[in-house]
């Protein structure tokens, strides 16, 4: 598969279109209307959602004449627009043993030919790149959905095969000193020079930040076999309150996927690296980690204070070579390598808030971010499973405090 970065946005839209179909292939019918769990959802619900995305922003508000390719599936195919009317349940998704991939493909290839003359169109330019950008956040999604649906049958099923030797990590210990002072946080607004970014990364603004240092190295598993050996998950005193009470009713005892030795990946179960990073960790479990540590999780602000001195798209994290047959996709296994980008999202100890002067846009487009800034953190960095192209300093992921189904970990902070 070609990188979903390319010279215009015609051919980024059809990159990217074309790597959620491959994401697919590997996949059986049964497999694809698997749900786990309430915050995952079926690989062909993700398949058919990002083309809802499409047919509604785009060809049904802005092209005279369109007609939906069938009007009842919007309903089915809608996620959290209020202003697009009722929809399915969530839980429900993974009772949809209908509309089949096969039927979903042909209404995606529908959709792509009709949004073909809009490709060219300034007009349409942003709208396109927010969908582009929105179906590559669900390609992540539909990766990590998956192998969470995967992970539950006992005979331990790979979705991929395995792409060959990890190259080895060779991230370096030690610590990146920042002098504090007043940083400028969110992405610049400077026209189409500055390139795409999410609502919720603006609007510019300065924070002040005391002196302090990030880690060089993500905390990995070695370290985190030494928390559990440690007693982390005995300790109240370690814990959040809540957090403490979430380890207790759900009986947590490592990070998910974990079974002695072992952990499950996309290529079923596999041998744990101790100095891969750590990864599929609670933010109570981050941040009880760092209080072991005797450190403690960075804000979103200094990470990305940090970050503007590296380009994402050039983390050694998204080297191709040790890439998988998905192309786009880095291996679907943390590696280690330096750098800030491309191996987990990493949480902060920021409560996911607008930034000053922040307006969700108007319409149903205006709830894709702002409406969501209650209850959650922020995590930094892009992973494994992130296409690449779609990471950059200022991206603000967000997750609630107790869930790890992602490809989540940690960098430690201290203050100097």
């Amino acid at each position: 598969m070609p990188n979903a970065a390319g010279d215009t946005i015609g051919e980024q839209y059809r990159a990217t279109r074309a790597l959620t179909q491959a994401l697919l292939e590997p996949l059986s019918e049964a497999d694809a209307t698997l749900q786990s769990m309430e915050d995952a959802s079926p690989a062909k619900w993700h398949l058919g959602h990002t083309n809802w995305f499409f047919e509604t922003f785009l060809l049904r508000d802005h092209m005279p004449g369109y007609t939906l390719y069938n009007e009842r599936w919007p309903f089915v195919f809608n996620s959290y627009y209020e202003a697009e009317g009722e929809r399915i349940a969530r839980f429900s998704r993974g009772m949809l043993s209908r509309p089949t991939v096969q039927q979903i493909l042909g209404w995606r290839a529908q959709v792509d030919d009709a949004i073909e003359p809009m490709l060219d169109d300034p007009r349409f330019a942003d709208l396109i790149a927010l969908g582009i950008a929105h179906e590559q956040q669900h390609q992540e999604l539909l990766l990590t959905d998956i192998k969470h649906a995967l992970f539950q049958n006992p005979l331990g099923p790979a979705m991929l095969d395995h792409a060959g030797t990890i190259p080895a990590a060779n991230a370096q210990d030690g610590w990146d000193a920042h002098p504090g002072g007043i940083a400028l946080i969110g992405h610049p607004d400077d026209g189409p020079s500055s390139g795409f970014a999410y609502d919720n990364e603006g609007p510019r603004h300065r924070v002040l930040l005391e002196p302090f240092a990030l880690s060089r190295r993500l905390v990995t598993n070695g370290q985190w076999q030494q928390f559990i050996d440690d007693g982390g998950y005995r300790t109240a005193s370690l814990w959040l309150s809540d957090g403490w009470g979430w380890v207790q009713e759900n009986a947590i005892s490592a990070p998910l996927y974990w079974h002695g030795d072992q952990h499950f990946t996309h290529y079923g179960w596999q041998g744990r690296d101790s100095d891969a990073p750590v990864t599929h960790i609670s933010y109570y479990e981050a941040d009880a980690f760092a209080t072991w540590a005797d450190a403690r999780l960075p804000t979103e602000f200094e990470w990305e204070a940090v970050a503007r001195g590296q380009h994402a798209d050039s983390a050694p994290a998204h080297d191709p070579a040790g890439g998988n047959q998905l192309g786009c996709l880095n291996h679907l296994i943390p590696e280690g390598r330096p750098g800030l980008f491309g191996d987990c999202w990493q949480f902060t100890r920021s409560a996911y808030l607008p930034y000053p002067r922040f307006r969700p846009a108007e319409g149903a487009i205006g709830e894709y971010n702002g409406k969501f800034m209650s209850g959650q953190f922020v995590l930094r960095g892009a992973s494994c499973a992130t296409a690449r192209g779609h990471s950059r300093a200022s991206y603000r992921n967000f997750f609630y405090p107790h869930q790890r189904w992602q490809f989540t970990g940690l960098r430690l902070a201290k203050d100097n």
